[in-house]
């Protein structure tokens, strides 16, 4: 069959070529249609019960990760000139397009009786106008004097000053949330010009945006940078700049497809996706390696050109093809789990590599064939002396020291092991970047002054329309209450706002703005207390009203509430403790009868997805072999071959991980990706080794040792070059900026390099010790 379809390939070379730029001029066209994903991508299936939690919760109450925090440390803050400045930059932070409200100490409120009225009129602490130090002085005491604003808009301990910054959350997932953080930032930058006084930044909406825009930029520059380094590889393997330009063709067609398929597929441009174009540059170049390999030693062997292209087809495309199959698997096994920033990237790049394969088939040939026959210094490199140096020496130790082999093996495997036992499993919403970079060391800022600005809600469901209203409510603020005081003594988060502290506020403002009665108002409070708490006339036209403030707490249907928490990102680890924490207070205060208590919000379900992504990733690496065994079974009909196949591939992922855990290099999205798709490639070199094992076996009359050592000479130079820019493809992701990009980068790397020795030295062992005793073949 694949001689029928050399024949036909070269045949009609010049009809397929023109198809082949014609699909691809048309893929070309799609790609450009491409957009960038700027929501963050569900990393839980929608009918997740966290994920429902989480819908219910922004249904009745809104979103939680549309707020950035901007703050200063500074004991001048409350110099007229500083004062001025700060409150000028919230004035700026409001005419920024998208933005919806600022919370700060410039334009804070307090509670003031009218006896007259019987309602609360809300007045701001600081005038429009301060022209003296005196009247900033007298405010700041009015200021101090409310402990509503404590932790919430300064820490007075570290002089540290918060403001809060609400975005539109529809335009955060357009591509209008970069201007809008530039914009932003242009107004903090001239307070910093105007003040000299260092300014820190963070929130969600400026966490995804820069740290997605950083990856964005970074793909491309892994993309080019993958082209670059191939390039060169090629032109040292090769020495010839048509045939390094060729494959450099194959790999940029290939990239098109790529993208094109994404947007046929309906999907933008995320995170993962954007791996996708830099893999299929380090996936494509092998296949034109061994292609053309293949074409230059038979052409060295038998001088003539088109036999030489049609045993370059016959015999390397079912290798290359099963080749090809094996790295799809890897990839797209992520499209068997149910979260869909993994479906999509192991669709597109499932595709994606069938597709290469299609193009190397059809390219490399037609092409070679118009390209002038390969000069002797093309084919020098068939002749290196350093690799066959080296192959000489694998051989050796395959043939005489078969126990050292397995001896050195089987310690590494322990140390392994040991180390597997170090592995943890932890992930941060801030994940892997750099220690000095600016969104890191801010966020710190705020986890060291506020506790951290991470969004953890809790809705408190009294089951009962109209539960919160009346005196029977009392009852339910006051747990609400104990459960603040309890969340507070966690060091790790601020202190809660909720209702009660909403009702402490009014509570002060009835005794006159004394912070002594900032408490939750009790029985007797209420009954004075009442009719202040009622709408005013004018409350609907008043942003700083009383009943805004309390209905940002409460639904629609005064059934549920809210306690809002700011917490560190305390990372996958550690979070499940501190919930359990809350989680059994909530259970000693709150009846389950009586009541539902949901802990929601971007934490839950941050560590929901990357409890998710990492089960998915483990079972699709389970997927994966089961898939590749039956593949490699169908390919070499023995179950003998099959082990002989697998245990080189199985133990460079366990000396993967022993490594993660002596490394300290964590379990987590980035990090569990490696083991699939390392199998997927590693797979490669296998299939390579054992089907030119399989073709040499009848020319030297089924003798297992004299094909091993062959099979070691003429296979062992390609499998090396391959790896070698497999690896340099895989350490360009060390240049990244992210912590888990780099790990990628090189643990893949040593997966490959380790995969490399495993198939050039114990599989040739393997083949020897479980060859038939009588009949030396398959």
């Amino acid at each position: 069959m694949w001689l029928r379809l050399a024949k036909f390939v070269l045949k009609n070379r010049l009809p397929l070529l023109i198809v082949l730029f014609a699909a691809t001029a048309v893929m070309g066209y799609f790609a450009s249609k491409v957009t960038l994903s700027y929501e963050f991508a569900k990393a839980i299936p929608s009918d997740n019960p966290k994920y429902l939690d989480y819908v219910a919760f922004r249904q009745k109450f809104g979103d939680d990760g549309n707020l950035l925090v901007i703050a200063v440390q500074t004991d001048k803050i409350f110099d007229l000139r500083t004062f001025n400045s700060y409150r000028h930059l919230e004035s700026a932070l409001k005419k920024v397009p998208n933005v919806e409200s600022v919370l700060s100490m410039p334009s804070s409120i307090k509670l003031r009786k009218n006896e007259l009225t019987q309602n609360l009129v809300a007045e701001k602490i600081f005038a429009d106008s301060i022209s003296t130090q005196a009247e900033l002085d007298s405010a700041r005491a009015v200021f101090f004097n409310q402990p509503f604003y404590r932790s919430l808009l300064y820490n007075s301990e570290t002089n540290a000053y918060l403001m809060g910054v609400r975005i539109n959350k529809d335009s955060l997932s357009s591509p209008k949330r970069t201007r809008i953080v530039s914009d932003i930032n242009k107004a903090v930058t001239a307070f910093e010009d105007e003040t000299k006084i260092t300014t820190y930044i963070s929130g969600l909406p400026l966490i995804r945006t820069l740290v997605s825009d950083m990856i964005k930029k970074e793909m491309g520059l892994f993309l080019i940078g993958s082209l670059v380094l191939s390039a060169l590889i090629l032109l040292v393997f090769f020495r010839s700049l048509s045939t390094t330009l060729l494959s450099l063709l194959v790999v940029l067609s290939g990239v098109i497809w790529s993208v094109g398929v994404l947007f046929l597929c309906g999907y933008k441009i995320t995170l993962l996706t954007a791996l996708t174009p830099p893999l299929i540059v380090v996936i494509g170049i092998p296949n034109c390696i061994y292609f053309i390999n293949k074409y230059h030693t038979g052409f060295l062997a038998s001088q003539d050109k088109n036999k030489s292209l049609i045993d370059m087809v016959s015999k390397m495309g079912v290798v290359t093809l099963f080749c090809n199959i094996s790295a799809a698997i890897g990839f797209a096994v992520f499209a068997l789990t149910r979260s869909a920033i993994l479906k999509e990237f192991g669709v597109v790049a499932g595709i994606s590599i069938m597709l290469i394969f299609v193009i190397s088939f059809i390219l490399l040939p037609t092409a070679l064939s118009y390209l002038p026959a390969p000069r002797p210094a093309q084919m020098k490199y068939l002749h290196n002396r350093w690799i066959t140096c080296l192959l000489l020496k694998i051989e050796q130790w395959v043939t005489n020291h078969k126990g050292l082999v397995f001896g050195i093996t089987g310690i590494i495997l322990a140390v392994s092991v040991a180390g597997i036992f170090k592995l943890k499993t932890v992930a941060y919403i801030v994940d892997d970047l750099p220690k000095e970079n600016k969104i890191y060391t801010d966020l710190k800022f705020f986890e060291r002054n506020f506790k951290g600005v991470m969004p953890l809600e809790i809705m408190v469901d009294t089951k009962k329309r109209h539960g919160l209203t009346g005196m029977r409510a009392l009852t339910v603020f006051s747990k609400i209450d104990s459960l603040s005081q309890y969340v507070s003594a966690q060091k790790e988060m601020n202190k809660p706002l909720s209702i009660a502290d909403g009702l402490k506020f009014v509570k002060q403002a009835f005794y006159d703005g004394d912070s002594v009665n900032y408490q939750l108002p009790n029985s007797s409070d209420i009954a004075f207390l009442g009719d202040y708490l009622k709408p005013g006339k004018n409350d609907s036209s008043n942003k700083n009203n009383l009943s805004a403030m309390l209905t940002a707490f409460i639904d629609t249907a005064k059934e549920t509430t809210r306690i809002s928490i700011n917490m560190a990102d305390v990372g996958t680890e550690k979070l499940p403790l501190l919930l359990s924490g809350i989680r059994h207070q909530t259970d000693k205060l709150f009846d389950s009868t009586q009541y539902k208590v949901t802990f929601t919000g971007s934490s839950i379900t941050f560590l929901e997805g990357s409890r998710f992504i990492i089960n998915g990733l483990k079972e699709s690496i389970f997927y994966a072999f089961i898939l590749i065994a039956v593949c490699m079974l169908y390919l070499f009909k023995s179950a003998r071959i099959l082990v002989c196949s697998l245990i080189p591939n199985i133990i460079p992922l366990i000396i993967t991980a022993g490594v993660m855990g002596w490394m300290g290099v964590p379990l987590k999205p980035s990090t569990v990706l490696i083991f699939s798709v390392a199998l997927g490639i590693a797979i490669d070199i296998t299939i390579r080794f054992l089907v030119n094992y399989k073709q040499e076996l009848p020319l030297y009359n089924n003798d297992v040792q004299a094909t091993v050592s062959a099979t070691i000479k003429s296979t062992g130079l390609s499998i090396v070059y391959t790896s070698l820019v497999l690896i340099a493809g895989f350490i360009i992701f060390c240049m990244s900026s992210f912590g888990g990009t780099i790990s990628l980068g090189w643990l893949t790397s040593v997966t490959l390099l380790v995969a490399t020795l495993t198939n050039l030295i114990l599989l040739p062992v393997l083949l020897l010790l479980m060859a038939p005793k009588k009949k030396q073949q398959l």
